[in-house]
């Protein structure tokens, strides 16, 4: 008796499995640029600030996520770490090339990819379907980019002669933040369920028509 080998992301389909069936290289190539495209889209909806402005990267981040699933997303967001250092002006602001790990926000775009995958897995495991559960899943990958990135940026401002004591750093790099990150965090937790009930639904008419 011969078992067929079925992809994973079959079994535990994401969104983008959901909305766009799986039929080989070609498509997750285009999913996996259209995650890139996504982040740098909204890496431009921002509140200038200094050292590190505030933007849609980290919604984008969990969405892209949680709608391709642990492999693509985090190919997806490395390939946008590797087009902003290759000169591509994805980031935040008009600054790419090399020079940008000298950013203070450099370590907040390094979370992303970590960021991307953890969501991306609780996600084929069907954690973004549920509200209790998507909660804690955006809750949980939205705080990565900040365990990478405010380390990160406390050592390049001290590199720089700026102050880096911890109240310094909690004031530029955390404070900031809370607000919108609350707004963007509770936002993508309830979305992602919405959609996955109106999926729900739209299957059961068409069950019932069939």
């Amino acid at each position: 008796m011969s078992t067929i080998a079925t992809p994973a992301s079959i079994l535990r389909p994401t969104l983008a499995d959901r909305f766009v069936p799986r039929r080989g290289v070609l498509t997750d190539v285009l999913l996996i640029a259209a995650g890139v495209a996504v982040t740098a889209g909204l890496a431009k909806v921002e509140v200038p600030m200094w050292p590190v402005p505030i933007t849609g990267q980290t919604l984008a981040v969990v969405l892209v996520g949680a709608a391709l699933g642990t492999r693509r997303a985090t190919i997806a967001l490395t390939a946008y770490l590797a087009l902003g250092l290759a000169g591509v002006p994805v980031f935040a602001d008009a600054i790419a090339g090399p020079a940008y790990v000298l950013q203070p926000s450099f370590g907040f775009i390094i979370g992303f990819a970590p960021a991307a995958a953890l969501i991306g897995w609780l996600a084929e495991h069907r954690w973004d379907r549920k509200p209790v559960l998507s909660l804690a899943a955006f809750g949980a990958a939205s705080i990565i980019p900040f365990l990478i990135g405010v380390p990160y940026m406390a050592i390049v401002l001290g590199a720089m002669g700026l102050p880096n004591d911890p109240e310094t750093i909690l004031s530029l790099g955390v404070t900031p933040f809370i607000l919108g990150g609350v707004v963007k965090w509770l936002g993508a937790a309830a979305l992602l369920p919405a959609i996955w009930k109106l999926v729900g639904v739209v299957d059961s008419r068409r069950d019932d028509a069939d």
